[in-house]
């Protein structure tokens, strides 16, 4: 039996993955693409998280019929391109589940940018040259999923190509080419998602190809449970008298969709409010400050964490984002772009000081941050000398991290 999202275990170890996730589905829903990877060793279920959001992504609108999801407000595809309002009134608009298209490593270039429509070129009565879109075009306003992203890195450089086109800008490019037909440019407005295990061949992502790892706008490293209720609950979910009970399937059916109306419904508010948000000048201003003061190499680092302040303040029901907001996102965009030793003198940047850029965000319930973040400091504070290369991989999971 496999399990849906409601029933996905949390645990101290995959918190982190949970928040990117949910930060990169609001910020999707809300038009602006987020790219994540998840790494972490093999069956710690990090792939299965990332599958099983699906069961609360929200559908999107589009024109009827249309293989590239045109937005019926602002049509882009070849097809569609420029057609007045009335025109599209006249084809019809649908509702389809939001898209989740996942790349395999046996893909093709032209199974995934686009290639030659053999239907339409085979056509007995009216035979004629086609493009037919690719995987990528097909996730337009969706997410686009790569497992063992390493792997195809490593084995597929034209694939891989491609994804650096894709991710280089937001909204992504993608071009469809093929001989004897003009070359078509579309616009993809597509979050990546990724995972792959960095202690496995062919190594970590930034081994491999570092400019595709830097195309990531967060990392996070997925843990292993360690809590012996979490397990021996884990166990018995699995355990085959457990899988066999098909009456206990039905009972906790309704109440799983359930939560997931709820879920769909938070992210559906969350995105709202993402729109309407903006980042305090201080707090862009501090951002900047880090980039300069610490020799930052990538633009894409602090443009991904103003991004990330404003959505991790949003789900975790802050009414503004705050340097705090940057400090905890500061692992998950830095980890996979500097050494340890560069990313623990960020993270403790004395110029963050609580008095100085206090923002007076609060939780929805009123609850004041100072307090909170005090302790946050407090606890996470740690001498430079102690730091080993493998707590850089792991630094996220200390991290004070809400549950869903």
């Amino acid at each position: 039996m496999l399990k849906y999202y409601a029933q996905l275990e949390r645990y101290e170890g995959n918190k982190a993955l949970f928040d990117m996730i949910k930060m990169s589905m609001v910020s999707t829903i809300a038009n602006e693409p987020l790219h994540i990877h998840a790494e972490g060793l093999r069956g710690t279920g990090k792939t299965t998280i990332m599958r099983k959001t699906q069961d609360i992504l929200p559908p999107i609108v589009r024109v009827k019929d249309c293989i590239y999801n045109c937005d019926p407000a602002k049509p882009h595809c070849p097809v569609h391109r420029g057609m007045s309002a009335a025109d599209i009134a006249d084809i019809g608009i649908e509702a389809i589940p939001m898209p989740f298209v996942e790349i395999s490593h046996s893909a093709k270039v032209g199974t995934v940018a686009g290639s030659i429509d053999l239907a339409k070129l085979t056509d007995t009565r009216k035979p004629e040259a086609g493009l037919l879109p690719g995987l990528i075009p097909q996730a337009h306003r969706g997410i686009l999923f790569v497992d063992e992203i390493n792997r195809l890195a490593d084995t597929a450089p034209e694939i891989t190509d491609i994804l650096l086109d894709l991710m280089g800008t937001k909204p992504g490019v993608v071009q469809i080419e093929e001989a004897g037909l003009p070359v078509v440019s579309v616009k993809v407005n597509v979050s990546v998602w990724a995972a792959s295990n960095p202690d496995e061949d062919p190594g970590p992502v930034e081994e491999i190809r570092r400019q595709l790892s830097d195309r990531f706008d967060m990392v996070c490293y997925m843990g292993r449970p360690t809590s012996i209720d979490v397990l021996a609950r884990m166990l018995k979910e699995n355990f085959h008298t457990t899988k066999l009970e098909p009456e206990r399937e039905q009972m906790n059916l309704a109440a799983i969709m359930k939560k997931h109306e709820e879920y769909t419904e938070t992210l559906l508010r969350w995105a709202e409010i993402y729109r309407e948000s903006d980042l305090p000048d201080f707090v862009r201003n501090y951002i900047a400050r880090l980039y300069v003061k610490h020799n930052l190499e990538s633009i894409r680092a602090i443009e991904a964490m103003q991004q990330g302040a404003v959505l991790y303040s949003i789900i975790n029901e802050r009414d503004q984002a705050s340097i705090n907001d940057v400090t905890r996102i500061l692992p998950l965009i830095l980890q996979h772009r500097m050494d340890a030793d560069s990313l623990i003198r960020v993270i403790n940047d004395d110029s963050k000081g609580g008095s100085m850029f206090s923002t007076g965000g609060k939780k929805a319930g009123g609850k004041d941050e100072t307090a909170e973040d005090a302790e946050f400091f407090k606890k996470e504070a740690r001498p430079l000398k102690d730091l080993k290369r493998k707590d850089l991989i792991n630094t996220e999971k200390s991290i004070d991290f809400n549950r869903d």
